[in-house]
């Protein structure tokens, strides 16, 4: 990491910015500039907005600590600009950021690394909402959007296809359902010669559909770590994580979700996305793969923070 030379390294901490993901990103910002400042760094938070080239150089950091999510965020936007101003920043690069936040060109970077994903294509969301384009269930997403906003199931048994709301985008990703149960693995990446590694399985259990609810407010989903699955799946997930972060190019933290369909045995498991900057709030998953691994939430930041570093 190219951190300055003086004795307490200056953090700006990203959080907040203009992306339908504002709310999760405070909350995020603010737990993890708290945990950095514990740690001993000089911290300061910044609301990404249009002036954060100015305010940045005017701060000079030493380090980005990227609390953003969404759009703009963590899709190679911002990364673009802390590579342009040279300022070493936490999680993936401009390409690796921009790759995963595409649901679609992340499908196909999984299929080329012989990584199981399920039927999915990108339609007109008119055409989404005039006909069912593959045969239900299936699910509609924006696909350049996180944490399930905008998240459409059409069961088998609907009558029609699904009236979108005016805010998805015009272009929507549609996708095979896959029935199971919700799994997720967080890695850590390669750093400073220590290889990847997985911090293991997590079993997401709700009442129903993983939505934005679900994810964020509290007793919205139950979290079982480890997952009670067999051991040739806890295995798989984890390989086809850290496989599924090298092959998008992935550093820093990231995290990846799968389906499992237990009675379908290890053909039942699809992943369904790599997430390059999870949620760092009281109730996310990353955090607590990592505490359930040994390492603390600060010490995860501060992980984080001497795992930085600029693409170029």
């Amino acid at each position: 990491m190219g951190m300055s030379s003086r004795t307490v390294p200056k953090v700006a901490v990203l959080m907040g910015g203009p992306s339908s993901e504002r709310e999760v990103s405070l909350s995020t910002g603010r737990e993890c500039a708290a945990a950095l400042r514990d740690e001993g760094f000089e911290v300061h938070e910044l609301d990404a907005g249009r002036d954060l080239a100015e305010r940045l150089a005017a701060l000079s950091p030493d380090v980005v600590f990227n609390a953003l999510h969404g759009r703009w965020g963590e899709d190679g936007c911002v990364q673009g600009l802390l590579e342009w101003l040279r300022i070493p920043y936490t999680h993936s690069g401009v390409l690796a950021s921009a790759l995963a936040m595409d649901k679609e060109r992340t499908k196909q970077v999984y299929r080329e690394a012989g990584l199981p994903v399920v039927e999915s294509r990108l339609a007109c969301k008119a055409e989404v909402m005039a006909r069912h384009v593959m045969a239900p269930p299936y699910v509609v997403k924006p696909y350049n959007e996180g944490s399930s906003v905008g998240v459409y199931l059409v069961h088998d048994m609907a009558n029609g296809p699904p009236k979108l709301a005016d805010s998805m985008p015009e272009i929507v990703m549609v996708e095979a359902f896959a029935p199971g149960r919700e799994l997720t693995t967080t890695v850590m990446g390669a750093s400073r010669g220590e290889p990847a590694r997985a911090l293991g399985v997590t079993d997401i259990l709700t009442d129903g559909w993983y939505d934005y609810d679900a994810k964020y407010k509290p007793g919205g989903s139950r979290h079982v770590i480890p997952a009670d699955i067999p051991a040739e799946i806890a295995d798989a997930c984890q390989d086809y994580a850290i496989r599924a972060h090298a092959a998008l190019g992935c550093r820093g933290l990231s995290r990846t979700d799968f389906r499992w369909d237990e009675a379908r045995g290890l053909d039942g498991l699809i992943l369904l996305e790599t997430n390059t900057q999870p949620g760092m709030t009281p109730t996310s998953l990353s955090p607590e793969q990592a505490a359930h691994a040994g390492m603390s939430f600060g010490a995860l930041c501060r992980w984080m923070v001497e795992d930085s570093s600029c693409d170029r």
